[in-house]
């Protein structure tokens, strides 16, 4: 029977290249740029690296969808490359494979890299497939700020919110990430803003208005995993190990008339469940010390801390409007400024919220540092509510 991996992969190295509208540099320069940070903090050589993974959901680099460009990149020694891809959830679905990879004994250390260049393509929002068999299926008509917008008037509905109430929230959500991410000089967006200023912007999707919305940007994100055992050969001390790695897909039942009423996300809860459970988490919310959650939107963020078990049914707003989530909270959230502020290449994301993690349970997050973190989690969400795939991670010290 199946016995998880719980503390059976250590996380040696990591790495992060600064996001945004990052004119000056290409795909290839932005690999290198989290790699160099991943390799010298893991202190191994590119030797040493038996398999790697790369994600990007977007781009055809290099001329097709394979995993060369990361080979080419990096000079990587002729070892297995894949490729992934799984929506916004890629960063995780890289994580996963290598993680996996190092858990079963197929190789030793295992190197996940994510990647996106999005400003290039001319886009203001993520870039519309026109082909392929899921427009064909269901998002012929689709559109991110419209789905998530109905999340929120069908959470709103349920729990009989007042308008003004949930705006409310979701605006202290914007100036919270914006807040977070204004410590992290790694951030796309490094601007403090005020609640007013949230309340008053340009609508893009009732009720969510322009700084409900994440946007786009150019990054990549690197990670390094070998097992405990090796990481201790190389010196090291204090290590940060998997606790869980989650993955739920939808099967289409959501979109099925069935019997979800459109207010919560079923796969974050079917795998913040799975995780929890692979990790022996009993009380989320006194056992989760630190979270990086998938807020695409605003109301994507406060819907999760329910799916995730971090507030109770139809009560995320109160404990949003109370300060549960801030960085001085019980539970602080996106403390890097999240998709919001430190932005989203696609690829890149789900590495990128691990990286902060990382750096917080090493106590090397500068400003930002919260107080004697101690397991973490992120949620990675790909798709829309109706229709998506979600990872939940947990990561903490070794023997925790």
């Amino acid at each position: 029977m199946a016995s998880g991996i719980k503390d059976k992969v250590a996380i040696i190295g990591m790495g992060c290249s600064k996001f945004g509208e990052r004119w000056e540099a290409d795909v290839e320069d932005l690999i290198v740029e989290a790699y160099q940070e991943c390799i010298a903090d893991a202190g191994i050589g590119m030797e040493d690296i038996g398999a790697a993974w790369l994600s990007t959901a977007i781009e055809e680099i290099h001329g097709g969808k394979g995993a060369l460009p990361l080979s080419f990149a990096l000079r990587l020694p002729n070892i297995p490359v894949t490729r992934v891809e799984n929506f916004c959830a890629s960063g995780s679905e890289a994580l996963r494979g290598a993680t996996y990879a190092v858990a079963s004994g197929a190789c030793d250390i295992a190197l996940a890299l994510g990647v996106e260049k999005l400003k290039d393509t001319g886009y203001g929002g993520l870039p519309q497939r026109s082909r392929g068999m899921l427009n064909q299926m269901w998002w012929a008509n689709y559109s991110a700020p419209g789905a998530f917008a109905q999340l929120a008037s069908a959470y709103r509905r349920k729990h009989g919110i007042a308008a003004d109430d949930l705006k409310r929230a979701m605006a202290h959500v914007s100036v919270k990430s914006h807040q977070n991410g204004s410590k992290n000089p790694k951030a796309h967006l490094q601007n403090i803003i005020t609640e007013e200023k949230v309340l008053n912007a340009p609508m893009v999707a009732e009720p969510l208005g322009l700084f409900d919305c994440c946007g786009v940007s150019d990054g990549a994100a690197c990670a390094i995993v070998t097992t405990p055992e090796i990481a201790k050969s190389l010196g090291k001390t204090d290590l940060v190990t998997v606790k869980a790695l989650q993955i739920a897909v939808s099967n289409g039942s959501e979109s099925g008339f069935s019997d979800w009423d459109g207010s919560h996300v079923m796969t974050a809860r079917l795998a913040s469940r799975r995780a929890y459970e692979e990790a022996g988490v009993r009380e989320p919310r006194k056992e989760i010390g630190l979270t990086e959650v998938h807020d695409c939107f605003s109301i994507t963020e406060l819907v999760t801390m329910e799916d995730l078990g971090l507030s109770g049914e139809g009560e995320a707003w109160r404990d949003v409007l109370d300060g549960v989530f801030d960085a001085d909270g019980a539970v602080p959230c996106q403390i890097d400024g999240g998709l919001k502020c430190f932005g989203h290449p696609i690829g890149a994301s789900g590495l990128r919220m691990i990286y902060e993690l990382y750096l917080q349970l090493h106590g090397r997050a500068g400003a930002r540092q919260v107080a004697d973190p101690r397991l973490g989690l992120t949620h990675n969400l790909g798709g829309a509510p109706h229709q998506n795939v979600c990872s939940v991670s947990i990561i903490g010290h070794h023997g925790v």
